[in-house]
């Protein structure tokens, strides 16, 4: 299982009186899986409290609730906390300690979510790995999709977002990445920043969270390049893999040959020759498999699967 009643008391300092073995964790009662944790939060419009018997209704094992809900008898499964939200953070700390994969955690202004199923696709062949479920990537979505990494993983995917500055530190210090990767820095967002420097300073966070010894792969062809690099140094990165059709960059185009329905590339990552084809047609995904090659050889995976 993935959380017990007494794994997940002891992650967030609950109490259960009831055992129970949770396969998955939830916030949303209305795509709960038989078996899931459901973790009632209080969001600004609706609080998970009022919607606990419907998830129990619908397959949820246990619920995680700050107070007994209403019409919740006593012998219902419950794990009472004094803070759900901070409780499912907890749980979201406590997988991450309890698990030796390697992590991957990606930002940028645009191509995130696509470049996070790219790099789902080529690691799940090659060994146990979770990802971010859709474009869950703020202050619930991570920690939700941290919480949901099993002890046995061999890697984990996570994107993370933002809309304001200092939106990515506390997310990237819970995921604590091996590796992190900018796709691009552009201007949006940008009723909240007053310039695009300002945007790659606050993409620049992830930095902050990244493990001793962690690689940052950034894109040598963005005009940001050079101030991103400067700021991983700055926080103490020292490995860094630039991607693009610079001729500097380590993982690099050489050639693409591109049609309506998608490109040939030739490329080289780390040194190493590699040609394949893209099955859809744009620039953009041809920066994205070069950005998902370099993570995936610098998490020690083989490019060529």
């Amino acid at each position: 299982s993935l959380w017990s009643s007494k794994s997940a008391a002891a992650a967030t300092g609950g109490i259960s009186l009831v055992d129970w073995c949770a396969d998955g964790v939830s916030i949303n009662s209305r795509d709960i899986n038989p078996g899931d944790l459901f973790v009632a939060i209080k969001g600004p419009k609706y609080d998970g409290h009022d919607f606990v018997i419907n998830a129990l209704d619908a397959g949820a094992i246990a619920a995680v609730v700050d107070h007994r809900p209403d019409l919740i008898g006593s012998k219902t499964p419950l794990l009472e906390v004094s803070n759900t939200k901070l409780a499912l953070e907890n749980l979201a700390r406590a997988a991450r300690q309890r698990s030796a994969a390697k992590i991957i955690a990606v930002t940028g202004s645009v191509g995130k979510t696509s470049l996070k199923e790219a790099l789902h696709l080529v690691l799940q062949k090659q060994g146990a790995c979770t990802v971010s479920w859709g474009n869950l990537n703020n202050h619930w979505g991570v920690p939700l999709s941290l919480s949901r990494m099993s002890a046995n993983n061999n890697f984990g995917v996570f994107e993370i977002g933002m809309n304001h500055p200092g939106e990515i530190t506390p997310l990237t210090k819970m995921v604590r990445p091996h590796i992190v990767i900018i796709t691009n820095v552009e201007l949006v967002h940008s009723g909240n920043f007053d310039s695009i420097e300002s945007i790659a300073d606050a993409k620049a966070e992830i930095f902050v969270g990244i493990e001793e010894g962690g690689i940052c792969i950034l894109n040598r062809d963005n005009e940001q390049f050079e101030r991103l690099q400067k700021a991983a140094l700055m926080a103490g990165v020292k490995n860094i893999i630039s991607f693009g059709m610079h001729a500097e960059a380590q993982a690099r185009s050489v050639n693409v040959s591109a049609d309506c329905e998608g490109s040939n590339v030739d490329a080289i990552i780390g040194g190493k020759e590699l040609s394949y084809r893209i099955g859809n047609p744009g620039t953009n995904w041809v920066y994205n498999s070069l950005s998902a090659l370099a993570a995936v050889d610098a998490v020690g995976g083989d490019v060529a699967m």
